[in-house]
């Protein structure tokens, strides 16, 4: 099996396209270290610039109130908690402004399944935003998008058009997890299915927003559907070009209803980085996941395929939630990028270099 899978990666090397098939073997038997050397070798191939790239931006969560339900989130609460918030806009401008004063120039927004709330609720805010500060909104994932849509009685087009009237510049990758409606069904029945999530970005791509694409992993998915979700992203990326980056990282499930499983290691995870390199040949941004995997081994990432460390993060909540808190200032991403002899690179979303 092992000699199956070093053909398959010299191929890959070739640049031929890899099959599902092909990528489930690699999940199953391939030696990491040549994984590792395959994926790196494709990374030079599709982004040849010595530089590795990250922004500087905050997520906010506008709220924590939201109805899904995930089993694998530790961060919602329920309407009637205690603990349940929603911020004004006095408490988000604090924040935006605390984000460009320390170089930020994008935020991210980010308030779960919020029951009641359409399209309209959050186009306010969008525009509150817009009419104050200079500055990116990158917002509301498919099932957010979804949501609103199914508050409204209306339609995802309509839905995003009224978004981008306000001010959204591009959408974020979150809500994948796995592209396949087996595992999806047994994590967050109240979420979009597969194809529902697909549709948003196709939607939305032809609208002219770009958005990434995410995919957690390491729970109750086989092997066959996390290569299903890749191929997904791979198929509408060939039809619309949409995607500027593709962010794998695994499940983090203390504090969760899924605490009993074990937690994903660094090899499944950088196996799961470069089978991604070399499967998603038409998304040329990877991104190393420091914030669930810690600075060590995101830099290692680096030599697994990966060309972007994300952002700096100055505000994150969720994966903290489940007791998941790595820190790095903008300083401290740059000497990672530094200490395996790449050049760091300030970027926005549309991964363009700034303020160098």
């Amino acid at each position: 099996m092992a000699s199956n899978a070093l053909s398959i990666l010299a191929g890959a090397a070739r640049g031929e396209r890899m099959s599902d098939s092909e990528a489930e073997t690699l999940f199953k038997s391939a030696p990491l270290v040549e994984l590792g050397q395959a994926a790196d070798l494709a990374r030079w191939n599709i982004k040849p610039e010595l530089t590795v790239t990250y922004i500087v931006d905050r997520n906010i969560n506008y709220t924590n109130v939201c109805v899904s339900g995930c089993r694998f989130c530790a961060f919602y609460r329920t309407d009637s908690a205690e603990d349940a918030y929603t911020m004004s806009f006095e408490e988000l401008d604090t924040k935006i402004e605390q984000t460009i004063a320390l170089g930020g120039g994008q935020i991210l927004l980010q308030g779960g399944m919020f029951p009641g709330r359409g399209a309209q609720w959050h186009a306010e805010m969008v525009r509150h935003i817009k009419e104050n500060y200079s500055i990116h909104i990158h917002a509301f994932s498919p099932p957010e998008i979804v949501h609103m849509a199914r508050t409204d009685k209306t339609g995802i087009e309509a839905t995003l058009g009224t978004l981008i009237d306000a001010g959204l510049n591009s959408i974020p990758g979150g809500g994948a997890e796995i592209l396949s409606d087996r595992p999806r069904n047994m994590l967050s029945p109240g979420k979009c299915s597969a194809d529902e999530w697909i549709a948003v970005m196709r939607i939305a791509h032809r609208m002219g927003l770009r958005t990434s694409a995410t995919m957690m992993f390491g729970h109750v998915e086989t092997y066959a559907e996390r290569v299903e979700s890749l191929r997904r992203i791979r198929d509408l990326q060939d039809e619309t070009g949409g995607f500027t980056a593709f962010i794998p990282w695994p499940l983090q499930p203390d504090h969760t209803a899924m605490e009993d499983l074990p937690k994903t290691g660094a090899h499944e995870y950088l196996k799961t980085l470069a089978i991604s390199r070399l499967y998603l040949d038409n998304v040329e941004n990877i991104q190393a996941s420091w914030v669930t995997q810690g600075p060590k081994v995101a830099q290692l990432a680096l030599l697994f395929g990966a060309n972007d460390m994300g952002s700096t993060m100055i505000e994150e909540n969720v994966v903290a939630a489940a007791g998941v808190a790595f820190c790095l200032s903008e300083e401290e991403l740059r000497e990672l990028i530094s200490g395996v002899g790449l050049k760091p690179m300030k970027r926005n979303m549309y991964y363009q270099v700034v303020g160098e």
